[in-house]
C-alpha cells in the first residue's frame, strides 16, 4: 500500500483550500489590495509594464473612494471573518463524516489580499497532506475568479516545493446544496415582500466585460443556470425574475442587464424587489455596501415600493454539506478538475472551461 493511503486508496490526509478574492482589513490596505486586483493579468489583460502601470494608476485614483466604501462597514472588508466561518463549518461537517476515511483540514486561500496563496501553500506542506483539494467560494467559473486563483496556487505551491497531488472542484453553478440553501434564504424575505405587491427577484451577479465573454469564458451562461435552477427551487407559480449583473467598472462594454437598471424598471413597474448575490457566497463590500446600501437608496429614489437584500449563503447548513459532498465527490474522482458533477457541463463552444479538450 502507497504511504499516505487507506487500503482502499483514498489519501489519510486531505488539505481543503477554499479560494476567495480577499479583501483590505484596514484603510492603509485599500490601496495595495487595489493594486493586487488590477494588476492581475487575469483582470488587466495587458503585458507588462503596461499593466503594471495601469494597476498603479488606477489603485491610486480609486483608493480614497475606495476607502470610504468601507468606512461604511467599519473600515474593512469582512470577507475574511466571512470565509473563516465556512472554513470551521466545513472542516466541522467533514471531520464528523466517519465514512470519508480521511482526516481533512481546511485553509483559506485569498486572491489580492491576506492570506494569500503564498502563505496557505507553506501552511499546507507543513499539515503534510496526501491530497490538495482547491474549492472556490465562487460557484460559477471565470477565467477571471478560479482560473486566476488556480494559477496563483500552483504558482505558490511551486515556490514552496508543495508537490502532492492536487485536484481542483471548477464549479458548482446548480450544485443541490448551494441552490436550495439560496432559495431557502429567499422564501420568508419573499413572503414578506408580498405585502408590498406582486414581488420581482433580481438574481445579481458581479459582472464582466463581453468581450471576456466573447473569448470564451463560461461565466454568464453558469450564471445564467444558477438563476434558472433557484427560480425553480422556489417553486413559486408564475416567478417574476431576471437575471443581471452588478459593479461594472471602466468604460468598456459589459455584460447586462445591469441590476441598478432593473432596479429602475422595477420604480418603473411599482413591484417590490429582492435583490439576491447569487454568484457571492460570503458577504463583503459588494453585497453589503453595492447591494444593502447604494442599491438600497437606488430602489428609493426610483420609486420601488420595498427592497430587501437576500443575504449569502454564508454558513447556511445545506450550503455547508453541499460543499463538503463536493469535496468527498472530489478526493473519491479521478479527474484533476472536475465539475459539480464530475465531467465537463460546459457546451463546447466555451473554450475557456477549464474542462475544454477533456
Amino acid at each position: 500500500m502507497p504511504d499516505g493511503q487507506t487500503s482502499g486508496g483514498r489519501p489519510r490526509r486531505v488539505a481543503v483550500v477554499l479560494f476567495n478574492l480577499g479583501g483590505p482589513d484596514a484603510p492603509e490596505a485599500v490601496r495595495p489590495f487595489l493594486f493586487n486586483l488590477f494588476a492581475d493579468p487575469a483582470i488587466i489583460r495587458l503585458p507588462n509594464p503596461f499593466r503594471f502601470l495601469i494597476a498603479s494608476l488606477i489603485s491610486g485614483r480609486r483608493a480614497k473612494p475606495a476607502a470610504a466604501i468601507y468606512a461604511q462597514i467599519g473600515g474593512k472588508s469582512p470577507l475574511l471573518e466571512n470565509t473563516e466561518a465556512q472554513a470551521a463549518a466545513l472542516e466541522g461537517v467533514l471531520e464528523a463524516d466517519p465514512a470519508a476515511g480521511a482526516e481533512s483540514k481546511v485553509f483559506i486561500a485569498m486572491r489580492y489580499w491576506h492570506p494569500m496563496s503564498a502563505e496557505t501553500a507553506a501552511r499546507v506542506k507543513a499539515y503534510d497532506p496526501d491530497l490538495v483539494v482547491l474549492l472556490p467560494l465562487y460557484p460559477q467559473f471565470s477565467t477571471t475568479t478560479t482560473a486566476s486563483s488556480a494559477k496563483a496556487w500552483h504558482e505558490a505551491a511551486r515556490t514552496v516545493g508543495l508537490t502532492v497531488p492536487t485536484k481542483l472542484l471548477c464549479c458548482y453553478p446548480t450544485q443541490a446544496g448551494f441552490i436550495d440553501a439560496t432559495a431557502d434564504l429567499i422564501r420568508p424575505l419573499y413572503e414578506a415582500a408580498r405585502a408590498h405587491g406582486r414581488p420581482r427577484v433580481l438574481f445579481s451577479a458581479h459582472g464582466l466585460p463581453k468581450k471576456v465573454v466573447a473569448s470564451g469564458d463560461p461565466y454568464q451562461w453558469q450564471c445564467e443556470r444558477t438563476a434558472e435552477s433557484i427560480a425553480a427551487a422556489l417553486g413559486i407559480d408564475d416567478l417574476d425574475w431576471i437575471n443581471c449583473y452588478q459593479s461594472r467598472v471602466g468604460p468598456m462594454e459589459w455584460i447586462g442587464p445591469s441590476t441598478d437598471a432593473e432596479i429602475r424598471r422595477a420604480g418603473q413597474d411599482g413591484v417590490p424587489i429582492l435583490v439576491v448575490p447569487m454568484a457571492f457566497v460570503s458577504e463583503h463590500s459588494e453585497t453589503l455596501v453595492e447591494i444593502e446600501i447604494e442599491y438600497r437608496h437606488l430602489a428609493r429614489e426610483a420609486g420601488v415600493p420595498h427592497f430587501t437584500r437576500v443575504p449569502t449563503a454564508g454558513v447556511h447548513p445545506g450550503f455547508i454539506d453541499g460543499m463538503a459532498k463536493l469535496v468527498r465527490q472530489t478526493v473519491a474522482g479521478k479527474a484533476a478538475v472536475c465539475s459539480q458533477k464530475g465531467d465537463r457541463i460546459c457546451p463546447s463552444n466555451f473554450s475557456g472551461c477549464p474542462q475544454a479538450g477533456r
